[in-house]
């Protein structure tokens, strides 16, 4: 895991949010998250999140966002910033984003305590 010299608080208030509502990203997943900015030129952070529907009831928002909003929870992970929603903040708290690579598939992978059950495709889940 990247060392959490997580600088993570809430805009709006400049207060630091609760230490048990996070994520955490490894090296890889980080690296990655760096080369997809680089390569889009993409400014900002990543926003992760939860939306209804999937096969599994809830599924993972994955996209890049120019910046946070103010309620949301943002975690910094070296020079990469992390947006979440205080609502996919409860089904997200203790769940690690991974990358992953294999000849078959690489991708992002969700490892999330909060799933009873997933989806084959890991891309939804059941809280």
């Amino acid at each position: 895991m990247v060392d959490l010299q997580q600088l993570e608080t809430n805009p709006g208030t400049g207060q630091p949010v609760d230490a048990a509502a996070h994520i955490d990203v490894t090296p890889k997943a980080v690296a990655k998250i760096r080369e997809i900015f680089a390569k889009h030129d993409v400014q900002g952070g990543l926003r992760l999140g939860v939306l209804g529907g999937g096969c599994s009831g809830l599924s993972y928002q994955f996209k890049f966002d120019a910046k946070e909003r103010a309620r949301d929870h943002v975690m910094t992970f070296d020079d990469v910033k992390i947006f979440v929603d205080p609502k996919s903040m409860i089904y997200l708290k203790g769940m690690t984003l991974d990358y992953k690579e294999s000849l078959m598939q690489s991708g992002f992978a969700f490892e999330n305590p909060n799933a009873k059950k997933a989806c084959g495709c890991g891309t939804s889940f059941t809280a």
